[in-house]
């Protein structure tokens, strides 16, 4: 399969590797540096894309993957209030798009026990429920887009919260509210944290990263999945949670 890589930090270098390891090839491999390269690729030149680029770049790739008619794989984070355009320039197109805040196996089982838990506590309301996510100082958006899934997975169950909110020094804490405590720092990779706290005791729930190999994987598994595919999916589709 004939990969276009758009975005080509950490993550975009660790995706080529797998990739690479895979079978696969790598035609292209785009940044702010060389955006102008993709005119010369041919359509029928890329099988499917996976975009881990900036915030501020992906609407505009993600526009130009659909009109080029390339399946696209996007994991940014930080730009979903363009989301539904760009899910509705799909279905026009009847292009093949898929998102995931997450592409790791194991951070998508963690968001289907994030939510099983949040059935049983809903019945518990003297347990204050919050969170915590910890990243490496390079990440551009706060909080993490994991951070916000579980977030929506919280609300989907807990009565009463109706939003999330960044803990910061001075903010009150709103009661409809999950806090959610951005913490950056060194190389982490990621680090979330459901936490459910009384007066008594506390319950924790955590999935911590190692490294990037499972977010890649993940990414280059759902290439994989898409190509021949028509419309929007995300990991549960991948999954078949």
């Amino acid at each position: 399969m004939n990969i276009l890589l758009l975005g080509y930090g950490k993550m975009g270098r660790t995706i080529e590797q797998i990739a690479l390891d895979r079978g696969h090839q790598i035609v292209g491999r785009i940044d702010v540096n060389n955006r102008h390269e993709l005119d010369r690729l041919a359509s029928d030149a890329v099988d499917a894309v996976i975009e881990f680029s900036t915030p501020d770049s992906v609407v505009a790739n993600m526009t130009y993957c659909m009109e080029r008619g390339w399946p696209a794989v996007c994991g940014t984070t930080g730009w979903l209030s363009y989301r539904p355009e760009i899910e509705q320039l799909c279905r026009d197109r009847k292009g093949a798009f898929f998102y995931a805040s997450n592409y790791s196996i194991g951070v998508n089982l963690f968001f289907k026990l994030n939510k099983t838990l949040a059935q049983f506590m809903h019945q518990y309301p003297s347990y204050h429920v919050s969170m915590t996510e910890i990243h490496h100082t390079e990440k551009k958006d706060s909080p993490s887009g994991t951070a916000i899934t579980l977030a929506e997975g919280l609300m989907s169950h807990l009565p009463g919260k109706t939003r999330w909110q960044e803990r910061a020094e001075g903010v009150d804490e709103a009661d409809e509210a999950v806090m959610i405590e951005s913490v950056r720092e060194g190389t982490v990779p990621g680090t979330h944290t459901v936490r459910y706290e009384s007066d008594v005791d506390r319950i924790e729930i955590s999935h911590v990263a190692h490294s990037r190999q499972g977010f890649a994987l993940g990414a280059v598994i759902a290439a994989e999945w898409i190509v021949g595919k028509e419309g929007v999916f995300g990991m549960d589709d991948l999954l078949a949670m």
